[in-house]
């Protein structure tokens, strides 16, 4: 129950924080002495741009949620976080093609410096590096 509040939670905050900063008359503005930078960008690729094939699109993704569902018992947050980002970023690429990327950080080292991300990209790692660290050998 904990994973499913989790994930759509995320969901819903990806979504509406998309709709929100997906408009007209937004403009880019930045934050933290200028270490953050609010944008708008549709990334049609996978990550990093990476081109996606569309008809590995279902497989990767139903491999992706099944794998991380497996493992919600070590960290039912963590397997919230990704599995609510994985279907923020989902959605948007089944609706629209692309996913809308906002948030970038021009004062990180080359090459990271021009990548853009979004609420989900984060919530997908937090949830991995949760999964990772909520990992539980076999006691004997």
């Amino acid at each position: 129950m904990k994973t499913l509040c989790a994930a759509g939670t995320v969901f819903a905050a990806c979504t509406a924080l998309r709709w929100y900063l997906d408009r007209t008359s937004r403009q880019d503005t930045f934050c933290c002495k200028g270490r953050i930078r609010v944008t708008g960008c549709r990334n049609a690729g996978a990550a990093f741009g990476l081109p996606v094939p569309e008809k590995a699109l279902e497989p990767l993704a139903a491999a992706a949620f099944g794998s991380i569902w497996a493992l919600r018992r070590h960290s039912p947050l963590g397997a919230g976080l990704a599995l609510g980002g994985g279907a923020s970023n989902l959605w948007e690429r089944s609706r629209y093609g692309a996913v809308f990327d906002y948030v970038q950080f021009p004062s990180a080292p080359k090459p990271w410096n021009r990548y853009v991300f979004n609420l989900a990209d984060f919530a997908i790692l937090a949830g991995g590096a949760a999964l990772a660290a909520g990992r539980k050998g076999k006691e004997r």
